[in-house]
């Protein structure tokens, strides 16, 4: 019999790559052009953000890593590199998450942003020293302030719709109450 808590690991790791899933799939469908010339939210990165900084272990390294290196092929964007930056990020916010639960969510929505700010800027200084041709600046400053205006919708989201909630101080996973 599977224990309560592998039980519950896995069918919120399901339901991440279900969401993801849908966001790609919703990203792809041609429902006509955007005409507000914003860039949309990197849904699937700030949603695996909030979910790791509230419970580590529902989201797999190895599972975030493909999710956003089969987007990248699919959006046409530079193979590798967003994912790699994205899984630097998320893996640094895993590391300290334990620091989060204690701090309040502006704390968490700076942190977040300066991660987001930090990826930005080492993928621009690697695509310099790789000599690649880049996007225009002020289009990925505006898509930094678009995922940074959005992490809260993605982590009230995940707390109220999805019940992706820390655990309470002093607690760890293996003590945690199914759903």
């Amino acid at each position: 019999m599977i224990s309560p808590l592998s039980l519950q690991r896995w069918i919120f790791t399901g339901l991440f790559l279900l969401l993801s899933m849908f966001i790609i799939f919703a990203r792809v469908l041609p429902l006509g052009a955007d005409t507000s010339g914003m860039p949309p939210p990197d849904t699937i990165v700030l949603l695996g953000f909030a979910w790791v900084l509230r419970r580590p272990d529902f989201v797999p390294v190895a599972l975030f890593a493909a999710i956003l290196l089969v987007s990248d092929l699919l959006f046409l964007r530079p193979p590798g590199l967003a994912t790699a930056m994205a899984v630097i990020g998320l893996e640094w916010l895993r590391a300290r998450s334990d620091l989060m639960r204690e701090r309040g969510f502006i704390i968490e929505w700076a942190t977040v942003a300066s991660v987001l700010a930090l990826m930005l800027l080492g993928e621009r200084i690697l695509l310099v020293l790789l000599v690649v041709p880049q996007d225009n600046l002020g289009l990925a400053v505006v898509s930094l302030a678009v995922d940074i205006l959005f992490y809260p919708l993605i982590a009230a989201l995940s707390v109220w719709g999805f019940r992706v909630r820390r655990l309470a101080p002093g607690k760890h996973a293996a003590e945690a109450r199914l759903i």
